[in-house]
C-alpha cells in the first residue's frame, strides 16, 4: 500500500533475536525452555495452592495469585516466540503480530508496575494499621484494586501502542531485539518521532512515578512503624512479612531502570537484551520462589496440598 510516491508500507519486521550462532541457539533453546516450564509450573502451582488452601485466603495471597497470573501472561507473550526463533531461520514477524506483541508486553509490564504498588499498600495497612487491616482490605476493595489495575494497564497499552504504530513505516524493518520494543520500533519510523518519544516518556512516567511513590511512601511508614516496635520478635516478623515483596520489587525495578542507562553505545544493544530477558522472562520464574522459600504459611500449605494430592492418588 502506497504512502507516497516512493514509499511503501512495511508489512513485516525482522527480529534479530539474541544470537546468530547456531551452537548458542541450541543451548539457549534448552535454557529458555527450562525457564518457561518452571515459570508455568511455579505460577500455576502458586495459584492452585492459594485457591485450595483456606489458610491462604487473605488479601495478601489473593494479590499474589493475581501477580502469578500476570507473570504467566507476561512470559507467554515473549518466550514461545523466542523459542521458535532458536529453531528456525525465519526471523520475520508480521506488522499485526508486532502490534499485538507490543500491546501485550506493555499491558502486562504496566500491570506488574501498578500491582507491585498495590501489594506495597497492602503491606503498609497490614503492618501500620493491623487492627483495621481486614476492615480496610475488604474483599470488595481487593477486587476493585484489581479492576482498576486492569483498566489502567489497558489504557496505557492502548495509548503507547497507538502512539508507536500511528507513524508511517516505509524503510528499514530490522529490529535488533527479540521482541517489538517501543523505542526500537520508533527508530524505524519514516517521520519525525520527537512527539512520539515525548508521549512515550510522559506515559512511562505516568506509570512509574506514582507507583514508585506509593511503594516508597508505604515502606517509609513501614520502617518507622517497625523501628517503634518494642519487641524484637515483632520486628523480625514484620521484616519477614515484607522481605519477599521487597525482593520482588528489587528484581523487577532494578533491571527496568538499568535498561535506560546503558554503559556505552557500543554495548548498549547486548546490555539491554540481557536486562530485558531478566525482567520479562527470568523474573516471572523467580517470583513464586521468592514468595515461597521464606514464607512459613506457604510452606505449610504446600505440605498439606502435597499430602492431599498423594492421598487422592492412592485412592
Amino acid at each position: 500500500m502506497a504512502l507516497g510516491q516512493n514509499h511503501t508500507t512495511v508489512m513485516t519486521f525482522i527480529l534479530l533475536g539474541l544470537t546468530d550462532q547456531a551452537d548458542q541457539k541450541q543451548l539457549l533453546f534448552v535454557i529458555f525452555l527450562l525457564i518457561y516450564s518452571m515459570t508455568l509450573v511455579g505460577n500455576l502451582g502458586m495459584i492452585d495452592l492459594i485457591h485450595a488452601s483456606s489458610t491462604l485466603h487473605t488479601p495478601m495471597y489473593f494479590f499474589l495469585s493475581v501477580l502469578s497470573f500476570l507473570d504467566i501472561c507476561n512470559s507467554s507473550v515473549l518466550t514461545p516466540r523466542l523459542l521458535i526463533s532458536f529453531l528456525t531461520t525465519d526471523k520475520s514477524v508480521s506488522f499485526a503480530g508486532c502490534v499485538a506483541q507490543m500491546a501485550l508486553t506493555v499491558l502486562h509490564g504496566a500491570g506488574e508496575c501498578v500491582f507491585l504498588a498495590v501489594m506495597a499498600y497492602d503491606r503498609f495497612v497490614a503492618i501500620c494499621l493491623p487492627l483495621l487491616y481486614h476492615t480496610i482490605m475488604s474483599k470488595r476493595l481487593c477486587v476493585q484494586l484489581v479492576v482498576v489495575t486492569y483498566d489502567v494497564r489497558v489504557f496505557i497499552s492502548t495509548v503507547q501502542t497507538g502512539n508507536a504504530f500511528i507513524l508511517p513505516y516505509c524503510g528499514p524493518n530490522v529490529i535488533d531485539h527479540y521482541f517489538c520494543d517501543i523505542p526500537r520500533v520508533l527508530q524505524l519510523a519514516c517521520s519525525d518521532t520527537t512527539v512520539a518519544n515525548v508521549i512515550l516518556l510522559f506515559f512511562s512516567t505516568l506509570v512509574t512515578v506514582p507507583t514508585v511513590s506509593v511503594i516508597l511512601v508505604s515502606y517509609a511508614y513501614i520502617l518507622v512503624t517497625i523501628y517503634r516496635m518494642r519487641s524484637l520478635e515483632a520486628q523480625r516478623k514484620a521484616f519477614s512479612t515484607c522481605a519477599s515483596h521487597l525482593t520482588a520489587l528489587s528484581l523487577f525495578y532494578v533491571p527496568v531502570f538499568l535498561v535506560y542507562v546503558p554503559p556505552n553505545p557500543e554495548s548498549a544493544s547486548a546490555y539491554n537484551k540481557i536486562l530485558s530477558v531478566f525482567y520479562t522472562i527470568v523474573i516471572p520464574m523467580l517470583n513464586p520462589l521468592v514468595y515461597s522459600l521464606r514464607n512459613k504459611d506457604v510452606k505449610a500449605a504446600v505440605q498439606v496440598r502435597v499430602l492431599s494430592l498423594s492421598r487422592k492418588g492412592i485412592c
